[in-house]
């Protein structure tokens, strides 16, 4: 799936409050290390895993459900498998009135969950990751050294 660099970077940009769903309380998981870093860049990040239902995590309590998160989430990030996504969206949908972005991380696509999104208005991100293309629009792999394709004059 291609995503130009404006729309993720527009994205990225307005997106205030994230519920991360299927997120992990072991800090070697993918899904606890991207909650973390977009805690630590000043998103408001909402834990959203039944199993770890009423633990802490980065400050905030872990949710059961979307339902049980505040209503001004504006994106949701899915840490489950594709096959799980439909539900997930429309609970999203149902919940959220301000909700602009559905974002399913690396691996996970459900192209009829997205559809449901997209008629609605919603956008989806498909089979990305949020802490890596914010790393990559914002400068951050670029001072590690890595190639990003995006020339800048900030140092």
């Amino acid at each position: 799936m291609f995503y130009s660099d404006a729309h993720l970077k527009d994205i990225l940009t307005r997106s205030r409050m994230i519920a991360v769903v299927g997120v992990s309380l072991n800090p070697v998981r993918p899904s606890y290390y991207v909650a973390r870093y977009l805690s630590l860049k000043g998103f408001s990040v909402i834990p959203v895993n039944p199993v770890h239902a009423g633990k802490e995590l980065f400050g905030q309590s872990v949710r059961e459900s979307l339902s049980d998160c505040p209503d001004t989430v504006d994106m949701v990030d899915v840490f489950r498998r594709s096959e799980h996504v439909p539900p997930i969206v429309e609970e999203a949908l149902e919940v959220f009135p301000g909700l602009k972005t559905v974002w399913m991380q690396i691996g996970v696509m459900n192209p009829e969950a997205a559809a449901v999104a997209e008629a609605r208005g919603i956008d989806v991100i498909q089979d990305h990751c949020p802490k890596i293309e914010h790393q990559r629009l914002f400068g951050e792999l670029r001072m590690g050294g890595f190639n990003t394709g995006i020339i800048s004059s900030r140092l």
